[in-house]
């Protein structure tokens, strides 16, 4: 514990804290448009669940610091382009994520109320499942982050207990800002669009800064935000479908196919 006298260490993780929070909103924003699909008295538990094993991941890939820097090792080589084990995990979680969020756009916009009356609710298991998918993949991100920022092992766990116990804090009342506000949750879906392209080109070696990821969302919500500010309180308000009933209390029934 000889770090807790050392204000370097102290520098390192307060930056480290700070640095994690920010690259857990894209975790953050994924677990909560998939904890959507399920049933209101479901959502809180799966946030908590979801964020629960995000952390765990983190500390049991901090645990094995080799193993991951192994990772970085090149495998083969493509057309000149060298592919470690941490490009194949960021290709396949970008395409991952390109993917589910195309077909929540999909969804939302344009399912056919067909579709929504034949479909159950989304599965509790099958939420976690792809929460824990995504949280590997952005687990591996931040890891890889703590280690290039701080050199001691306890100021990296510290600061990645921290960071989650934030969000754990406010995913939430980012849930339900996400799901009140339905262009939001567009453009969050469209900010995991360029997350998962940023992923997939970190995994060609195309460093995409994620400042700019981030600036570019965070003026899209102060720009929709004026523009609710803005609108007339006679224009009606936008409705996106719902295609799994029983995520909402107030949804009303799905309609009745003859």
């Amino acid at each position: 514990m000889e770090w807790l006298s050392d204000p370097q260490a102290w520098v390192s993780l307060a930056t480290l804290t700070a640095l994690e929070i920010v690259l857990g909103i894209d975790n953050v924003i994924f677990i909560a448009i998939l904890s959507g699909k399920l049933p209101a008295h479901q959502q809180q538990t799966a946030r908590t669940l979801g964020l629960g094993m995000a952390l765990i991941t983190r500390l049991l890939l901090l645990a094995s610091l080799t193993w991951i820097m192994q990772l970085t090792q090149p495998l083969f080589t493509v057309l000149g382009q060298e592919i470690s084990g941490r490009d194949l995990i960021l290709l396949v979680g970008g395409l991952f994520l390109i993917a589910k969020s195309t077909l929540e756009i999909h969804e939302s916009l344009e399912g056919g109320e067909e579709q929504e009356a034949r479909r159950a609710a989304a599965s509790f298991a099958g939420v976690i499942v792809q929460i824990m998918f995504l949280d590997i993949i952005f687990s591996l991100d931040s890891v890889i982050t703590a280690i290039g920022l701080a050199s001691q092992l306890a100021v990296m766990v510290v600061a990645v207990v921290i960071a989650v116990i934030f969000m754990m804090l406010f995913s939430g009342a980012i849930s339900a800002f996400v799901e009140r506000r339905p262009t939001i949750k567009m453009l969050a879906l469209s900010f995991l669009l360029l997350v998962g392209l940023a992923l997939m080109g970190e995994s060609f070696d195309l460093h995409i800064p994620k400042g700019y990821i981030y600036f570019a969302m965070a003026f899209s919500v102060f720009v929709e935000l004026l523009n609710t500010k803005l609108r007339k309180p006679s224009s009606p308000p936008v409705h996106l479908r719902h295609p799994y009933p029983g995520q909402n209390p107030s949804d009303p029934p799905p309609p009745r196919t003859p």
